[in-house]
């Protein structure tokens, strides 16, 4: 996707990193059976965060959803348009090293990537800097694999599904939003992506952006009241409802509408996105303006699927924050598409898909040797 933002958007990192594993750090003690000499990597890298998978390189050990994943490691940012090229590989390379321990690192056979901002188009600069970052983070570990290939995020989403299928539609919603057909693995055609300032419609970011427009318009009088002012505040201000100690007063409406104002432009702009789940609080304890921003965010998505044509005979797997199997835009979603549309099927992530295809293409090598 030319210029997509992916399925987490653009970001405002300033390159520090979240790095960690649930399963250890490098060097910490990985079970690895005797009968997988051959281990595969799998990275699944988005607006929000980079992750990193070691399993067992054999063509029984998993695929899809069902990938007996031996350890993984987490890290910051990894959109390859609006990471930095060094910010991305530093990403990189401390989610594998959380992955891999050393002692495991010359096993690894085969490695697939799949990064937001990357495309299946001839000379794409997202799969190049993608595929550069990824280089020099592997060269940093020691690891050297026979077989390493970039994809899109949406298509390591779309291998997550079962099988892994060949064939289908995913549509992913998280911080960012986009759309995709896949043919053969690989993606045809793609529906928005465009990162938060031209697209992105339904996606976290847009039902955050929501969400503070909600807050200001009932400070000011435009809107109705709604829970989401609170939510808001809280967010961005950290506090609740009350006297202001500095000078021992309530803050007046307009004078909370300017802080809020203030601190929402000092603040990265995608991390209006870590406001969905206030929404969807809000939207649970019956607030009219959450709801409506919620059925506004599935509409927006239906809308981002339409130019694909989609059939009820497509598969369709859905990911991300709002459209994983607890996505709270899941329901709504099924609504919208029934009948006469495709069935979605949600997946986690785009990690099981991620070691799927680097399983698969070191089972294809073996084939051909």
């Amino acid at each position: 996707m030319p210029g997509s933002n992916g399925s987490n958007g653009s970001n405002g990192s300033n390159g520090s990193t979240n790095a960690g594993s649930n399963t250890g750090n490098a060097g910490s003690s990985v079970r690895v059976p005797t009968s997988a000499p051959d281990l595969v990597l799998g990275i699944d890298a988005g607006g929000t965060r980079t992750r990193a998978a070691l399993a067992p390189g054999g063509p029984r050990a998993g695929a899809g959803g069902d990938c007996g994943l031996l350890a993984t490691g987490t890290s910051g940012p990894g959109n390859a348009l609006s990471e930095s090229p060094d910010v991305l590989t530093a990403h990189l390379r401390e989610a594998m090293a959380a992955a891999v321990p050393p002692e495991l690192r010359s096993r690894v056979r085969a490695v697939a990537a799949g990064l937001a901002g990357c495309s299946a188009q001839p000379g794409d600069a997202g799969s190049r800097a993608a595929r550069s970052a990824l280089t020099r983070a592997l060269a940093d570990l020691a690891i050297r694999p026979r077989l390493v290939s970039v994809h899109s995020d949406t298509e390591v989403a779309f291998a997550a599904a079962p099988g892994p299928p060949a064939d289908g539609l995913v549509l992913v919603a998280g911080t960012g939003a986009v759309a995709a057909r896949i043919t053969d693995g690989v993606t045809v055609a793609t529906s928005d992506g465009n990162g938060w300032l031209l697209g992105d419609g339904g996606s976290g970011f847009w039902i955050g952006r929501r969400a503070v427009r909600a807050a200001l318009a009932e400070l000011d009088g435009r809107g109705a009241p709604t829970l989401l002012g609170a939510a808001v505040r809280a967010y961005y201000l950290g506090e609740a409802e009350g006297v202001d100690e500095a000078c021992g007063t309530r803050p007046s409406p307009a004078e909370v509408r300017d802080r809020l104002v203030h601190a929402v432009h000092e603040r990265p702009v995608i991390d209006l996105a870590g406001l969905s789940p206030a929404v969807a609080d809000a939207a649970r304890r019956g607030d009219r303006v959450a709801r409506r921003i919620l059925a506004g965010a599935a509409k927006r998505l239906a809308a981002t699927l339409a130019p694909l044509r989609p059939g009820p005979d497509d598969l369709l797997v859905t990911t991300g924050g709002l459209l994983g199997p607890e996505g709270v835009l899941l329901p709504a979603l099924r609504r919208r598409l029934a009948p006469g549309g495709p069935v979605p099927h949600p997946v986690s992530d785009g990690l099981p898909g991620a070691t799927a295809l680097a399983r698969a293409a070191l089972t294809a090598s073996r084939e051909r040797a």
